[in-house]
């Protein structure tokens, strides 16, 4: 069957021009004013929102949730579609706080690239290393981006020597600072030799001023700045710290640029990076390894279940990362899961809380669809021949409350609301009969979910909850044999999680210790993210 009156030529040249890609970085590194920027280069927006610490993210198109702004935070993720040049970008943004990194890992099996953005005065730091990793294990190519370049902050080389040795991957500049951190006057063009200056505009509210100049004239503009970019950049020629296309897409060098995000310096340089140098959008292998190609009838997978997005339509939104063929509105698909068919009728394009009505959408593309109850994250729809890509596994929760409904009136939307925040993976769910329906207790990677699943159980679901900690730090897998033996055991209890999994949990590392010395056959598996 093919799709539409699309040809298979079609759908290739569709599939060339997608760009699909996530940035990553450590909390207040810059993400969400490189979002802002990114999509007002490309004319998606009229001003950057995320340029003026937390009272300007109020006009951010991918901060939209009132915690994100009120705290100048990311949380959710939102999906950008815009243009540029003949290329169609996706971005789909992350949430940046380290609390939400499962949600991160979910929009990262999405993407065909990444763009690792480090403060130039931190360099490396936490939160972006684990990220890194997420991207190396799933060999997810990365530009890195060394930002804030407009303020103090470490010396360059430094910098590359810091990526090489963290990372293992060899940092290959594009382009080099003219002027040391805080003093940011352009950059060298590595392949050209070129001087592109910037001019301050709107404090980088709107598109920054750029001049190309050749050599020549920057060692006249720019003196010894200039001189001493040359030199560095000579000594990274003698390292053969050079791009080259194939070891970056293999995953072994990264090609590097400088930038400063708040006021737009660099941000255009990033967008052609990303059409000349990222990934297409290519055949993905499904769950038994065999590629699917681009020009095959529909198929995609679900990456994230948002509720919430608009007030005046309670409705559920599920993101659909199209992997073959062509999406078109009001199809009937398969649900692989369950073989039920799946209508299309309410399909949209999600530019931040924003949402236009979508027709059709191409490999690469993300498409949201409205009131998806029936979806999971990991699910996979497809037209034709049955295909299933490989699932999105859950972190290990770290943090355990029982959540109580304050109101027994309300005892009915709160348990719709327990079942909703569990079918978006906002919070996992663990139950037990012991505990039984009314408390049930939520596991959570990082604290701060907690406060998300209060927040929307009192404000969207009108269930004022109650929450209580539970002394658990960490949970192992386990079977029903081992129940009996567990429950003998102090400091320990054992749920079931929605997705069918038997959690043991335990107070900390040394009582699991002690009942692993105890029982050695007993099944306590580590729940391993792969």
């Amino acid at each position: 069957m093919t799709s539409g009156h699309y040809s298979d030529k079609d759908m290739r040249t569709e599939a060339a021009r997608r760009r699909t890609f996530a940035v990553i970085s450590h909390p207040d590194a810059g993400k969400s004013t490189t979002t802002e920027a990114l999509a007002l280069h490309a004319r998606a927006i009229g001003k950057a929102g995320a340029t003026h610490g937390k009272a300007g993210r109020r006009a951010t198109v991918s901060d939209w949730m009132k915690m994100e702004q009120d705290r100048g935070i990311s949380i959710s993720s939102a999906a950008l579609q815009f243009e540029y040049r003949d290329a169609v970008f996706n971005l789909v943004d992350t949430p940046g706080h380290a609390d939400f990194s499962e949600d991160t890992y979910r929009v990262l099996s999405a993407v065909d690239c990444a763009v690792m953005l480090i403060d130039a005065a931190k360099g490396l730091e936490a939160q972006t290393m684990k990220l890194f990793e997420v991207c190396a294990h799933r060999n997810i190519p990365i530009i890195t981006v060394i930002n804030k370049w407009d303020r103090a902050g470490l010396d360059a080389l430094e910098l590359m020597d810091e990526v090489q040795e963290r990372t293992g991957l060899l940092p290959t500049p594009l382009t080099w600072p003219v002027g040391q951190s805080g003093d940011f006057r352009g950059v060298l063009d590595r392949l050209t030799g070129d001087y592109t200056k910037y001019d301050r505009a709107n404090s980088g509210a709107t598109i920054a001023g750029e001049v190309t100049y050749p050599a020549g004239q920057a060692t006249e503009l720019e003196g010894d700045a200039w001189t001493t970019a040359v030199d560095e950049s000579e000594l990274l020629d003698m390292e053969d710290q050079n791009h080259d296309q194939e070891t970056f897409l293999a995953g072994k060098s990264t090609p590097v640029m400088f930038a400063s995000a708040v006021l737009n310096f660099g941000i255009h340089k990033l967008l052609d990076m990303l059409v000349d140098l990222a990934p297409a959008a290519e055949a993905r292998e499904d769950k038994n390894g065999e590629p699917r190609d681009v020009a095959a009838p529909f198929s995609g997978f679900v990456f994230k279940v948002q509720a919430g997005m608009d007030s005046n339509h309670r409705d559920r939104l599920a993101y659909i990362r199209v992997c073959s063929g062509v999406f078109e509105r009001g199809v009937v698909l398969t649900h692989a899961a369950t073989g039920r068919p799946f209508a299309t009728k309410y399909a949209q394009q999600v530019f931040g809380r924003d949402r236009d009505v979508v027709d059709e959408a191409f490999p690469g593309d993300v498409v949201g669809l409205v009131n998806a109850s029936a979806l999971r994250v990991g699910d996979s729809l497809y037209l034709d021949k049955k295909v299933e890509f490989p699932g999105i596994p859950t972190f290990s929760p770290e943090h355990f409350m029982v959540i109580r409904a304050k109101d027994s009136s309300k005892y009915k939307q709160f348990r719709r609301g327990i079942e909703q925040l569990d079918h978006e993976g906002v919070i996992q769910v663990l139950r037990s009969d012991l505990r039984g329906d009314q408390a049930p207790v939520l596991g959570a990677v990082g604290p701060m979910q907690f406060e998300v699943a209060e927040d929307r159980m009192n404000n969207e679901f009108h269930a004022p909850c109650s929450l209580e900690r539970l002394n658990f730090s960490l949970a192992r897998r386990t079977t029903p044999e081992c129940i009996p033996t567990l429950a003998r055991e102090r400091s320990v209890e054992v749920l079931h999680r929605s997705d069918g999994e038997l959690l043991a949990l335990f107070s900390d590392r040394w009582r699991l210790q002690g009942v692993q010395k105890n029982h050695p056959d007993m099944v306590l598996e580590p729940l391993v993210v792969s």
